[in-house]
Order: C-alpha cells, then structure tokens, then sequence
C-alpha cells in the first residue's frame, strides 16, 4: 500500500536542492549581517556616555513625537525609530531625549503586517488549488492507463 504523503522526487533534483541552499545561504547571510552592522561599534579612544534616563529615574516632559528630517540625521535617538519624547532626569536635572514608539507607527506596522499575511495566505492558497488540481490530473491519468492496459 502506498502513501499519499510522499516528497515529489522534482524536488530531490540537485538543481532544486542547489536552489534551495542558495536561498536559504542568502536569508541567513542577510540575517547574520544584519545583526553584525547594527553592534554598535566605538572608537577605542572614543568614552561612550551614557544617557541619563538609562542610570536613573526619569519624568517624560514631552510626550513621543515624530522627529523633523534635521533631527532625523543629527540625534542618534531619532535614528531607531523615528521618534523621540524629551525626558528630564531627577537626580541630575538634565533634560535628554529618548527613542519611543508611537501608537500611530505601531499600529501602521500592524496593519503592514496584517496585508502582508493576508496577500501570502491569498498566494499560497491559489498555489495549493493549482497543485491539487495538477495532482488530480496525473491521478486520473493514470487510472485511465491501467483501464487501458486490461
């Protein structure tokens, strides 16, 4: 008796297993350099400070906005995100600035993200109806061949 759940031998092929490596070579590549550009990386003579809000207390004294494109290219804090809130340290007095996600850019992102699945869910059902039908195909063919050969 056989199985109906087999791997396709189209896709034990060198070519498709050559692609396979490749893409997925490609993916981790991305993954790893990714993750290896955004180290931050100082100087050796270079002293790093860090931000008051990270070693004490702090009050937020403007809430989460979007940054200006001359803030954008010249606060480090509105580079991770894109938005920043003014905070003022207690013990210190100090006045910074600090990344912050804003509720506007979190649910874009969600929606995003939402279309994304929706599209791929549409794609992959479209591409299972095809391979159904393929399948269904080569099974009445070969019925028919062993109807033919009796």
């Amino acid at each position: 008796m056989e199985s109906d759940c087999r791997i396709p031998v189209a896709c034990c092929r060198p070519r498709v297993l050559v692609l396979h490596a490749l893409f997925w070579g490609l993916v981790s590549l991305r993954v790893f350099g990714a993750a290896l550009l955004s180290e931050d990386r100082t100087p050796a003579g270079k002293q790093v400070v860090a931000p008051c809000w990270l070693l004490e207390e702090f009050v937020v004294t403007t809430e989460c906005s979007q940054c200006n494109a001359f803030q954008a290219r010249s606060w480090s804090s509105c580079g991770l995100t894109g938005y920043v809130e003014r905070v003022n340290c207690t013990r210190s007095s100090r006045d910074d600035y600090k990344s912050c996600r804003s509720a506007v850019m979190e649910e874009h992102l969600f929606w995003k993200f939402e279309a994304t699945m929706l599209g791929l869910t549409a794609v992959f059902a479209v591409l299972v109806v095809i391979r159904q039908r393929w399948l269904d195909r080569l099974a009445s063919e070969k019925v028919r061949r062993q109807i033919e050969s009796i």
